[in-house]
């Protein structure tokens, strides 16, 4: 049975491309926050226990995905924690109370995500609590940005320019978990939490076509499913999503619940079910006709 773990040793890649033999799908499945590797400088800086920084990331994409490479699509898979690089925000969001030093003017240091702690690189942990122990220098997260962000966003571009090359147009799925604790309820506020929730910027970055298609299929297997509510979607999301010129963009959260034991970071007996649900999932996406590819005012023309 597969374990999150955080990797040891040599520092990795900043990602991982599963490739197919032969691209088969429009899709490209991206996943952000699930790299597990937590380099030695983050944990002696850490003033909080490893399974506690464990607890932010999107940890088993890379099973529950597994089958995109088979089906025909690539899956793209960050490789460093997410609290000590987040892939999905701008370069650059960053909160000045965690520098020893005035930050430059390019840094966005006001956007809700900094507020919350979530920024590029994270002030808390999944409790709430501080990461670090003492304040970080610009330089480290220079650093950080020039070796992990960008290389996956090239990455990210260049699977999105080789799909739209090959098809003329493209699906980016952002892969993420959320916390069964978040309080999802229904659209009629009933007891019961959200198992997925869809993300596509209130119908800007996914055409309306691809997203139902989606929320069909999982509603079909069984699974509550909203929209927009509360995650519409992140950088990534927004970032590449145009549908007018042929990108769409639409993140998925999956209730990990439903797969995990959130407090040890490790799968539950019900992982298999849920991986193959996501198979199902892959192989609705890859039969999906060009029609469903137009954004909605090509489609009324």
């Amino acid at each position: 049975m597969t374990t999150a773990k955080g990797r040891r040793g040599s520092a990795p890649p900043p990602f991982t491309i599963d490739m197919p033999e032969r691209q088969l799908s429009p899709a490209i499945y991206a996943s952000p926050h699930s790299g597990q590797h937590y380099p030695p400088e983050l944990l002696a800086a850490s003033a909080v226990p490893e399974i506690v920084l464990r607890r932010s990331a999107d940890s088993f994409m890379e099973e529950l995905f597994a089958a995109a490479p088979a089906q025909g699509s690539p899956l793209l898979r960050a490789e460093y924690a997410r609290v000590y690089l987040d892939p999905n925000r701008e370069p650059w969001e960053l909160d000045p109370a965690m520098f020893s030093e005035p930050l430059p003017e390019h840094v966005n240091a006001a956007s809700l995500r900094v507020a919350g702690g979530l920024g590029t690189i994270p002030r808390v942990a999944a409790d709430g609590r501080d990461i670090y122990r003492r304040r970080l220098s610009f330089s480290q997260a220079e650093t950080r940005v020039r070796r992990i962000y960008h290389p996956y966003h090239q990455a990210l571009a260049g699977l999105i320019d080789q799909a739209r090359g090959a098809f003329g147009y493209c699906l980016l799925i952002d892969c993420h978990s959320m916390p069964s604790s978040n309080g999802l309820v229904d659209g009629e506020g009933g007891p019961r939490r959200a198992d997925f929730v869809l993300g596509d910027r209130f119908g800007t970055t996914c055409a309306a076509e691809l997203t139902d298609r989606v929320h069909q299929t999982l509603s079909d297997l069984g699974y509550r499913v909203l929209r927009n509510n509360p995650y519409a979607g992140g950088f990534t999301t927004y970032h590449y999503g145009r549908p007018a010129a042929g990108v769409h963009a639409l993140q998925i959260e999956i209730n990990r619940r439903l797969y995990m034991d959130e407090e040890q970071v490790a799968p539950s007996p019900d992982l298999a079910e849920m991986t193959a649900a996501m198979t199902r999932l892959i192989a609705d996406v890859r039969r999906l006709p060009p029609t469903a590819f137009e954004p909605l005012e090509a489609a009324a023309e």
